[in-house]
């Protein structure tokens, strides 16, 4: 684990379709600040609503992990998700066009691509061990 926190040194966008829903869907991965850790926002719904990737607003995992929040939901999310952590990213916005994330090959490989392509940036903060 490194000494410090890490976010994207800049965005990355994914495009593909969800294994559920079938709908086509965009996912940008955004640079965060330090201590925000991973949220998902609903850029398709009115007030954008974020959620938090915390296993508290876990509400389903049958067929994937389901966070919700309310009356919003985001599906699918264990592979961007492990992407992340596996790479060392602390904090990112993940900004989301539909409910669910693009399955792609059906790995996180994707998803650990489009990190790399963007790159890791040290953050002014000491790592805090968990994400």
């Amino acid at each position: 684990m490194s000494e410090f926190q890490h976010t994207l040194k800049g965005s990355a966008t994914i495009k593909g379709v969800g294994l559920h829903t079938g709908e086509p869907v965009t996912l940008t991965l955004r640079p965060a600040p330090v201590g925000h850790g991973y949220k998902f926002q609903r850029t398709d719904l009115e007030g954008e609503p974020i959620i938090d990737a915390d296993a508290d607003l876990v509400v389903s995992t049958a067929r994937g992990t389901t966070l919700g929040k309310g009356d919003v939901t985001v599906n699918t999310t264990e592979h961007v998700l492990s992407a992340l952590y596996a790479l060392g990213v602390d904090n990112c916005l993940l900004q989301i066009t539909g409910p669910e994330m693009p399955i792609m090959d059906g790995s996180a490989m994707p998803f650990v691509n489009a990190i790399e392509s963007v790159g890791l940036e040290p953050q002014d903060a000491p790592a805090t061990g968990s994400c």
